[in-house]
Parts: C-alpha cells; sequence; structure tokens
C-alpha cells in the first residue's frame, strides 16, 4: 500500500517525476502509483500542478497586492460568501481566512498599482459586509513556495589576515 504523505511530498516537490520514478522511489508499481495518483485527483486533495515562476525577472513590473479585508459575516453564510465572490477574480491569486486583526488576505497581481488599488476600491470595498482594508505590497521576493529566489553561490566570509 502506497503512504499518500510520501506520494504527496514527492509530486510536490517535483510534479514532473513519472510513475515509474515514484514507483521506484515509493517500493510498488507504476500501475499502483497512477491509481493511487487518480483517486487522489477524485477526491479533490491534489487540485493541480503549478510552475513556479520567477516573475521579477520575466515581467519585472508585474504588482503584487496583500489585501486584509475586515468584514461582517453574512447571516447564515459566515466568512465564506464574501471569500467566494472574492476568489472568482481572475487576478486573486489566494484567498485565507485569518486569525488576528483581520479577516480574509487576499492575494491580487496585475500590472501596475493603480489597477490594484482600483481592485481595492471598486470591487472589495463596495461589497455589503466590508468594513476596512489595508494593502501592502511586495517589493521583493526572498522565498515563496519554498523556493529561495536569486540565491547566489557567492562566499560572503570575511577573511582575516594574522
Amino acid at each position: 500500500m502506497i503512504d499518500d504523505i510520501e506520494l504527496l511530498r514527492l509530486i510536490e516537490n517535483n510534479a514532473r517525476l513519472s510513475s515509474e520514478e515514484i514507483a521506484v522511489m515509493l517500493g510498488t508499481t507504476a500501475a499502483d502509483v497512477e491509481a493511487e495518483i487518480k483517486r487522489l485527483k477524485d477526491e479533490n486533495i491534489i487540485l493541480g500542478y503549478n510552475t513556479i515562476i520567477n516573475w521579477e525577472k520575466q515581467a519585472p513590473d508585474n504588482c503584487i497586492g496583500m489585501i486584509e479585508v475586515r468584514i461582517t459575516p453574512v447571516k447564515n453564510k459566515g466568512y465564506d460568501h464574501i471569500a467566494q465572490i472574492l476568489s472568482k477574480y481572475d487576478k486573486v491569486t489566494a484567498c485565507y481566512l485569518m486569525s488576528g486583526g483581520f479577516d480574509l488576505m487576499i492575494i491580487y497581481e496585475d500590472s501596475n498599482l493603480r489597477n490594484i488599488a482600483n481592485f481595492v476600491t471598486e470591487k472589495i470595498a463596495t461589497l455589503e459586509g466590508v468594513l476596512s482594508t489595508t494593502t501592502h505590497f511586495i517589493l521583493k521576493k526572498y522565498k515563496a513556495n519554498g523556493i529561495i529566489y536569486d540565491n547566489p553561490n557567492t562566499d560572503d566570509r570575511q577573511a582575516i589576515i594574522l
């Protein structure tokens, strides 16, 4: 029997592994791996596959806004109602229910700051139940999704001369 956690960690770290390569790592057959992956997809445990791209190198003008949203939960729908509305926008790349000083964290990516500001003022702030928003802009990524960006292999030790 395949350990789901071990299988998921393998494909999370490298989705390009073949069924045969995974089978060798888990000590099983490629057919068993394929059947298990199909089951995990059918149960909505595996939701998709991503390629991690350093957009700062390819599209340096891209902007990312982290928008904190304080809301009053909708009667009989809770926080989910507003979260589902906001999650439907294409440029919303993530939406989280949070603990602490605000309720939702929205990650929104667009080509410039003005477009993000317009999204906040025209789409979020106008929703019934939204109390306030606070927007932060990502200036530079150092690490995301467990990947370190621009990690030069330089030796930064200082020479000591005696």
